[in-house]
């Protein structure tokens, strides 16, 4: 994470500053306002900003706004400037962090506003398969699109392939296109010019330009306005870029990542989403499955989580204790890793004894989860309900959708499918030649069957 601290270093901004690089932020200094414009503007570019409350937070914010510049910006200052800090937020301040600075608070503020992990975390075979491909083609410029849910973790899936890309020595810059107002999107990708708008005082390098060299992540790709889609396929094509009021191309070398939690297929067929733009993006598809699908890695999470936030709220180490274990697994997780992890942060602030019990597994409002009525029940209402759609079906269709849904599931792997399916790869070979002969579509290896 790139932080920009403005104002005067201090002997407690000097603490801030350190203490955000004990966290893992690259943090960088200006003096005042006009100075973190700069930086801005620059290219150098920042996720956070962090500021002294005694400058012109409400002055610096219009010029960030006027200016097309998006970034978060939170104000700092000691206890006792109680008018300033209410001010700052009155001002659009995200946050207001006292000083001297507290370890705990910024490390939160941090986490709250980059809402990133770097760590991969997984067990399950299913979410294997997706981790594989992703180091696959990784060392490749290959454009890629994460799909999956809300909260199954693209992002982290896209920081694992930065890492294992002849890039990852370069920057990783992510934007998410669903959080910046449609008016600002395009100056936020691709800059401006001087007297390109009003408010354009100076050049300001975009996201683009930031990333050359490296990969730049569009974050819920399918938010954007589709006559903004038509300059960033021009962008992907040819390599090049214009700035919003700019007079000639600038040329970047960068490997695109985008993720989506929207069928993108779909909304080419709605003409909400440039077909063109989606065969360009869809080099390799990365299809990450919800949580509910890879059980092997909800307690894998779950454990991770626990001594993540022990550590980070200073309280003990407490194992989750096994009737914890089978609420969490009994759990559908509609919010996915994101919902799993608020979970077990608020378990382990609950929790009293020896262990995380199941009484400090609970919703935010701090009502048991619905789940906890016995996997017994879940498990004969799950079967219920399959057996009702069988009926009426023959052998033969249930057995060919059984076949393609698990290749489905494998990404085309042969022999992966063959050993789920309990079957030769033989016989497996066979099966998908009748169906090819019968003019129903089968996934290659590193494919997925398209959307009917």
């Amino acid at each position: 994470m790139r932080l920009l601290i403005v104002g005067t270093l201090g002997g407690q901004l000097t603490a801030a500053s350190k203490i955000a690089m004990q966290r893992g932020a690259t943090v960088t200094h200006a003096d005042d306002a006009e100075a973190a414009l700069r930086v801005l503007r620059s290219g150098r570019g920042a996720d956070l900003l962090m500021v002294d409350v005694k400058l012109d937070i409400a002055g610096l914010l219009d010029k960030l706004s006027g200016e097309r510049i998006h970034v978060p910006v939170v104000a700092c200052g000691t206890e006792t400037d109680a008018k300033a800090a209410v001010a700052a937020i009155r001002a659009g301040a995200k946050e207001y962090i006292p000083l001297p600075p507290d370890p705990e608070m910024i490390a939160a503020v941090l986490a709250a506003v980059s809402q990133e992990r770097g760590d991969l975390i997984y067990r399950d075979e299913a979410m294997a398969v997706v981790v594989k491909l992703a180091e696959q083609v990784a060392p490749s410029d290959a454009s890629i699109l994460i799909t999956g849910e809300s909260g199954t973790g693209k992002e982290v899936i896209a920081r694992h392939v930065h890492r294992c890309s002849s890039r990852s020595g370069k920057p990783f810059i992510s934007i998410n296109c669903a959080a910046i107002p449609e008016h600002l999107l395009e100056s936020e990708l691709f800059g401006h010019e001087k007297g390109a708008f009003t408010g354009a005082v100076a050049r300001r390098i975009g996201k683009f330009e930031e990333a050359d060299g490296g990969t730049l992540l569009l974050d819920e790709i399918s938010e954007m306005d589709v006559r903004l889609q038509a300059k960033l396929l021009r962008a992907i094509q040819e390599r090049v870029i214009d700035r919003v009021g700019g007079a000639r191309p600038v040329p970047v070398d960068i490997r695109i990542i985008a993720t989506s939690n929207r069928d993108l297929a779909e909304s080419v067929r709605q003409g909400s989403f440039r077909e063109d733009l989606l065969f360009r993006l869809n080099v390799v598809n990365l299809k990450l499955p919800a949580l509910r699908q890879r059980p092997a890695d909800i307690l894998e999470l779950a454990d991770y989580f626990a001594r993540h936030y022990a550590q980070a709220n200073g309280v003990p180490s407490r194992p989750i204790s096994a009737d914890a274990r089978r609420a969490l697994l009994t759990n559908p997780w509609p919010g996915n890793v994101r919902e799993l992890e608020n979970t077990i942060h608020r378990a382990v602030l609950l929790a009293t004894g020896d262990e995380i019990g199941v009484d400090a597994i609970r919703m935010p409002d701090g009502s048991p989860l619905s789940v906890v009525q016995g996997p017994a029940e879940r498990a004969v209402q799950a079967a219920e309900a399959v057996s009702r759609s069988l009926v009426g079906r023959t052998v033969a269709d249930v057995e060919r959708d059984l076949i393609l849904d698990t290749l489905d599931h494998c990404l085309g792997n042969r022999t992966h499918a063959a050993k789920i399916l309990g079957i030769s790869i033989r016989t497996l070979r066979n099966k998908l030649n009748q169906y090819t002969d019968e003019g129903i579509a089968v996934p290659g290896p590193g494919e997925v069957r398209p959307a009917i």
